[in-house]
């Protein structure tokens, strides 16, 4: 796809004009980055390079098409129940690829829970999409799907968060280009850790879009993550932290391995299945 260049009028955003998954692929995904971070954890745990990748929860998989874009061998499979953000990422993201490149990616409008082929050599479950599954039976079933429908090498990949502020009712705004993005804890519940989530958009016009997504989860800790995945039958577990910026005190962007973390207020991790 080509690039715009930097003399390209940059669009204007206002709550009328705006498209939510246009917003939220602004502001919430680096999937060029996290690409880039899966292939090296499987080269790095596996000595080979992959092929099929499997993105559980896809939405209208930017990932995936990513994906294909790094490397002509790679495949994608794509699963996601709700059918419109598989329309709109069909419209926006598939058409941005070759043809050969689209021929890589298959699309399925599924329950996560009954695509078992074909084998995937990795399966990516990002944005804590997983945490949907509030119920430990339901996540363990969630982990023994996946163990399934991985190959013999096949590797599991999945990021998470917490810190105090994970259990804090508040709301986070952070500046985008032409756009605010605002991240919103609305509720949380202590004896249960279920949470219910928003995403808000502020404009420049002073015109916003409230609840462009809600997400009713549970926040689920990744010592109970790698307990569920070695229920199932993943031989080990590695863990990736985000380090810290000393002068803004937010993450880097760095992940590195880690075995206890740190008593951050909020940090990022990412969790590793592996066969």
């Amino acid at each position: 796809m080509q690039k715009l260049s930097a003399m390209a009028t940059k669009p204007v955003y206002t709550a009328r004009t705006a498209d939510k998954y246009v917003l939220y692929q602004e502001s919430v995904q680096n999937t060029e980055f996290e690409v880039q971070m899966v292939e090296r954890f499987f080269k790095k745990f596996r000595g080979q390079s992959p092929v099929l990748l499997r993105e559980d929860f896809s939405g209208t998989f930017l990932f995936a098409c990513d994906w294909v874009r790094r490397n002509k061998k790679y495949q994608a499979l794509c699963v996601d129940i709700d059918p419109e953000p598989i329309q709109w990422g069909r419209k926006h993201n598939l058409s941005q690829l070759s043809q050969a490149e689209q021929s890589r990616i298959t699309i399925k409008e599924a329950d996560v829970l009954k695509v078992h082929k074909p084998l995937a050599d990795i399966v990516v479950a990002f944005n804590f999409s997983y945490w949907l599954f509030k119920e430990r039976e339901q996540l363990k079933t969630y982990f023994q799907s996946v163990y399934q429908s991985l190959g013999p090498k096949g590797m599991f990949v999945m990021d998470s968060f917490g810190g105090s502020a994970a259990h804090s009712e508040q709301e986070e705004p952070r500046k985008c280009e032409g756009f605010e993005y605002i991240w919103e804890h609305e509720k949380f519940h202590p004896l249960t850790s279920e949470m219910r989530c928003k995403i808000h958009f502020n404009f420049k016009d002073g015109t916003k879009i409230r609840n462009a997504f809600v997400y009713d989860w549970r926040l689920w800790t990744p010592l109970e993550v790698r307990e569920l995945l070695g229920e199932v039958g993943f031989q080990k577990v590695e863990f990736y932290w985000e380090g810290t910026d000393q002068e803004t005190g937010e993450g880097n962007g760095i992940f590195r391995p880690a075995k206890r973390g740190e008593a951050a207020e909020c940090w990022i991790a990412y969790i590793i299945g592996l066969k």
